[in-house]
């Protein structure tokens, strides 16, 4: 897959040189998102961090956040990444023994890390707060994410055996809690947690790409796999040439089956494409099919009703996460996606800060944040970071905006209802690059 040379003058992102490869052909898939990364990043088959490459072949099997994610990242640029994932200097000082040489081009991304920037300021402070912070707030996550899994089965069970849909949108809840929870573990180093991910039929690997790689790297921009991965059906980036007018209207009106579906189309995808090209199914995806194994196991309603109720927890559950995922910090008007007038100097940190509204409604509660992407500023600054540790952070961070004049922007949950539908119906580019003027 060869960068497109010439392309309309309207494939253009603001955040790189080159349009990205991926979006040249169909369908989008994590596998073709990390095939035209690899022709886009100038890494020379290397592992590239600002503007010198690094073979980090061997030391992949001794990583202390797992193999993946250096096996998977070969061959792109993982420079924002590993500044975000890695908080303390101690990755930093070991680079130079991997150094192989300085890479022959520029970089793709037009992102800075300076180190008198936003982001490098702001993470110096964040160093210095958490070598003095208790870490207790880990155990709390840990306890509510324990009694989310718990919930689900039980819930499940009693759906199952009473025939009751209530209690069975119960357990749809739980697995979309289960999945939003679990999504504060695969973030991390490998744990048994992350693999609880693929109860909800997604898989944790993926999402690990997708989600950690592109989305959080590269939010609102025609790099986030997570964005590219809806369309024609749903599609936020503003541009006539993106979709029309019509078809914007009509993704507002089958959104709610986009979000039913939305637990089940993945794996579908990958098993049709195992099976007419090259198999990519992994172990774990065995994990999806734990639930209506258990019904079947300790119900009693036969095989039938087992898997008739396993699909009703999971078609609520799969409504639920698409719903309250799309609408939980990105999709406003004035939220800068791109093609968006952006800002003179794109200090990555900055960049994360402008494709965020965060929830303000929720912040009072720990099972609310942890289960609604809540936080969602600082997660996307530092996305290893345990949910309970991040509103401690806050007076780093106001203390750092208030230095670079930014402002953290929060609205309720109906506003971010209000403003996805609005973002899907957006057809004009913002003129005017963030911070402008404030927050309305």
């Amino acid at each position: 897959m060869a960068p497109n040379m010439e392309i309309e003058d309207w494939k253009v992102s603001g955040i790189s040189r080159t349009y990205p490869s991926y979006r040249q052909h169909r369908p989008i898939t994590v596998e073709s998102w990390l095939e035209g990364k690899n022709a886009d990043d100038e890494a020379e088959g290397l592992w590239r961090i600002n503007d010198k490459l690094y073979d980090l072949s061997d030391f992949a099997a001794r990583h202390p956040g797992g193999a993946f994610w250096i096996e998977s990242t070969r061959g792109t640029d993982i420079t924002e990444p590993f500044e975000s994932h890695h908080i303390e200097e101690r990755a930093r000082e070991m680079l130079s023994k991997f150094e192989v040489r300085e890479a022959a081009k520029p970089r793709n991304y037009r992102f800075t890390l300076k180190e008198n920037g936003f982001y490098m300021t702001l993470k110096r402070r964040v160093r210095e707060k958490l070598r003095k912070l208790e870490y207790s707030p880990t155990k709390k996550t840990e306890f509510l994410h324990l009694g989310i899994v718990i919930s689900l089965f039980l819930f499940s069970w009693a759906g199952t055996v009473l025939d009751s849909l209530l209690i069975r949108a119960l357990a749809g809840l739980a697995l979309c809690w289960v999945a939003t929870s679990t999504h504060n573990y695969f973030h991390q180093r490998d744990n048994w947690r992350m693999y609880l991910f693929n109860l909800s039929m997604l898989n944790y690997r993926d999402w690990r790409v997708s989600h950690a790689l592109s989305h959080h790297v590269y939010a609102n921009s025609l790099h986030d796999l997570e964005m590219s991965m809806f369309e024609p059906f749903l599609c936020w980036i503003p541009g006539r040439q993106y979709a029309s007018k019509a078809q914007r209207w009509l993704s507002i009106a089958i959104s709610p089956l986009v979000y039913v579906a939305l637990l089940q189309i993945p794996i579908i995808v990958r098993l049709i494409s195992s099976i007419i090209k090259k198999n990519t199914m992994q172990w774990d995806h065995l994990i999806g099919f734990t639930l209506p194994v258990f019904l079947y196991f300790t119900t009693g309603t036969g095989l039938k009703a087992s898997l008739l109720s396993w699909q009703i927890i999971l078609g609520i559950g799969s409504f639920i996460f698409g719903f309250v995922g799309l609408t939980a910090a990105h999709h406003d008007p004035r939220i800068l996606h791109d093609g968006d007038a952006q800002r003179e100097d794109i200090d990555w940190g900055l960049y994360q800060i402008d494709t965020i509204i965060d929830r303000g409604d929720i912040k009072w509660s720990d099972l609310l944040v942890l289960t609604h992407f809540g936080e969602h500023a600082l997660h996307h600054l530092f996305p290893t970071l345990d949910h309970g540790v991040l509103k401690h952070l806050y007076p780093e961070l106001r203390k750092t905006m208030k230095e670079f004049d930014l402002e953290l922007r929060e609205i309720n949950h109906w506003g971010h209802i209000k403003g996805h539908h609005q973002q899907l119906l957006r057809i004009n580019k913002n003129p005017l690059p963030p911070g402008s003027k404030k927050f309305k």
